[in-house]
């Protein structure tokens, strides 16, 4: 019998597709079952406009039978079959399929979706065979055919006696090599794991003959094995079913199942979008955060199904950074795929579908922290850092989606709170809203910074997390508010006859706070009279875009270049550490540099910044103490 050669780049393209085009060996049976349910399909379509011909579908399916002995996992399907001509077209000629040709013929008359768009993926076959036969006989012929081939070599078509309609693949699976271990083809776990994972969904079932083990007759301890058929698919997917079928119990169970994670999903959102782009999703917001989370090797995304088949386990492009926790499905039949159908063209439906779901994420997030608050403060807790950096990265164009998602721990609710809350609370007067920084909840509200806005009655944001300010400061304002750091040089609040004092202590010990401004030279950029202290001697303020926590985190980075934020040294000139200072002036200018030392020193400790002269520090203690 003559050898035919491919049609199209011969040895090359097809060693090509083998070894380059999969990254992983196991997807040969996706695409071969695939290949079977489109042939199916084309069966089901000719019963819509054939009143001859009844689409019964209990009699239609995918088997898959194993010969060890053999060496042979063979495909069977009850599909439409194949004539002669169509074997040499389809399987002869690389990267020319029968399925897209039939899917552009009947896409503008019912839109019946066919899963095959590439002849290619049968190709992928010869990954795990030496020897491919493809045994068929089309509707209506009487007569069926056998291909075969060994790969880039050429194939061979003869006639074969075949009496059902449909298509049997034979593959020969390969010996082992000390790389590759072939013989988990031929193992019943091995393929019933690929199925559940790329097939679960096919419309039809996929049967194969399995092990059981079932008690011997007469006996209850003594147990037989026993081959029997099983149906191995589920094939009706969860995210088709009508959402009133579906209980919370249903979704958490397919949470579960497909391994999204250890916990239980907080939420889940059941999306079926059927307008400029059709697909299906199930979207989870986790309870507790992955081990892995801000690390490099988390993998962010969604598993992606083309109409019921696995095309991705990890699609990053369907989730922005911002909500990489979401887990969860989507299944299109909108998607244009390349033509190993393992990746995805970048076009306008996955953008679609990508901006969409981002909405309903939000719109889900909303909702929790409108009338789930306890459900989603425990979301905040552990994913609200995430939000953060969405609102920081880019350069804040994602600031207008996510600042209402945000909250805070606030000075007057003990509690997290949103910005809208805050907002809403605020006094006539008030000018900004108020935040201070610090290692936690107790420090922060022992910081001197907050006596004066406190006194004033006005709430204050509390920020823990070295994220936070950075995220504040890339938005500037909420609902035309600008934020307001507590140890800003200016503060907004109207003066009072605190500030009038401080103003004319400024003036009147000009020469005092000058001499010590020298004495920090390079620390600090001016000594001061305080208008915000009260009953605290000393604080540390600052001056411009970077603040004092900006550069605690800064310089807590890999290759810091050192920054540094422009420090003010605040006295409360109410305090008698302040008319010690006067007294030393006028008396003792020694005394004045040790005061000195001792109260930026002081100020630098309740900022959190480490003392540059620990033993210098404790020196001076101990000449005061003298």
């Amino acid at each position: 019998m003559e050898k035919k050669q491919f049609q199209a780049e011969s040895t090359r393209l097809l060693e090509m597709m083998i070894h380059s085009i999969y990254t992983q060996k196991e997807i040969f049976l996706r695409e071969l079952i695939s290949n079977a349910s489109d042939a199916i399909d084309k069966i089901y379509y000719k019963s819509l406009t054939d009143p001859q011909l009844v689409f019964d579908k209990d009699n239609y399916f995918i088997k898959i039978t194993i010969d060890k002995d053999a060496r042979e996992l063979t495909i069977t399907d009850t599909g439409i079959g194949m004539t002669a001509e169509e074997l040499e077209t389809n399987l002869g000629v690389i990267a020319k399929s029968g399925s897209l040709a039939f899917k552009k013929e009947i896409e503008a008359q019912d839109g019946y979706n066919i899963i095959g768009q590439f002849g290619v993926g049968f190709y992928s076959a010869f990954m795990v065979a030496d020897v491919v036969t493809v045994i068929s006989k089309a509707l209506g012929a009487e007569q069926g055919y056998k291909w075969q081939s060994s790969g880039a070599d050429g194939y061979t078509i003869e006639p074969y006696d075949k009496e059902t309609v449909g298509t049997t693949i034979i593959l020969k699976i390969k010996e082992n090599t000390e790389e590759e271990r072939y013989d988990e083809f031929l193992e019943e776990y091995r393929l019933r794991a690929i199925i559940k994972k790329y097939s679960d969904f096919i419309r039809y079932p996929i049967k194969m003959d399995v092990t059981t083990h079932k008690p011997k007759e007469g006996s209850d301890k003594e147990f037989e094995e026993v081959r029997e058929e099983q149906v191995i698919n589920s094939m009706v997917p969860i995210w088709r079913k009508n959402k009133s079928e579906l209980t919370d119990e249903d979704y958490e169970q397919f949470y579960a199942s497909k391994h999204y994670g250890f916990d239980k999903p907080l939420s889940h959102i059941h999306v079926s979008a059927d307008g400029a782009v059709v697909y299906q999703a199930i979207l989870y917001i986790p309870e507790s955060i992955p081990f892995d989370y801000y690390t490099k090797e988390y993998e962010k995304g969604l598993e992606l199904y083309a109409n019921g088949v696995l095309i991705m386990n990890k699609c990053a492009d369907l989730l922005p950074d911002y909500f990489s926790f979401v887990k969860g499905m989507v299944d299109s039949e909108s998607l244009s795929l390349n033509i190993s159908r393992e990746m995805l063209q970048h076009d306008r439906q996955l953008k679609l579908i990508a901006k969409n779901i981002a909405s309903k994420i939000k719109g889900q997030l909303q909702s929790m922290q409108k009338n789930e608050r306890e459900k989603y403060e425990k979301f905040y807790q552990a994913f609200g850092r995430q939000l953060k950096y969405g609102v920081y990265s880019d350069f804040g164009t994602h600031k207008e989606t996510l600042q209402d998602l945000l909250m805070f721990y606030s000075s007057k609710e003990k509690k997290l709170v949103t910005l809208a809350e805050y907002v809403e609370r605020m006094p006539e007067d008030q000018k900004y809203i108020y935040y201070a920084t610090g290692e936690s909840n107790e420090r922060i509200e022992k910081l001197p910074q907050t006596e004066l806005v406190a006194d004033k009655g006005y709430e204050i944001l509390y920020f823990t997390e070295d994220i936070d300010e950075f995220a504040i400061k890339m938005m500037r304002t909420y609902k035309e508010k600008e934020f307001r750091s507590v140890s800003s040089a200016d503060l907004g609040i109207e003066a009072d006859d605190s500030d009038k004092s401080a103003d004319a202590e400024n003036a009147e010990n000009q020469e005092l706070f000058a001499y010590m401004k020298s004495l920090l030279e390079g620390k600090v950029t001016s000594v001061k009279a305080s208008k915000r202290l009260k009953s605290h001697p000393v604080c540390l303020s600052s001056e411009g875009d970077v603040t004092i926590e900006m550069e605690k985190v800064l310089n807590a980075m890999p290759n810091s270049q050192g920054v540094k934020a422009k420090k003010v040294l605040e006295i409360n000139v109410n305090h008698n550490v302040f008319q010690s200072l006067k007294t030393a002036f006028a008396e003792d200018k020694e005394k004045v540099n040790l005061y000195t030392a001792l109260l930026y020193n002081q100020a630098l400790l309740i900022e959190g910044l480490p003392i540059e002269d620990p033993v210098e520090f404790t020196n001076d203690i101990c000449k005061i103490m003298v």
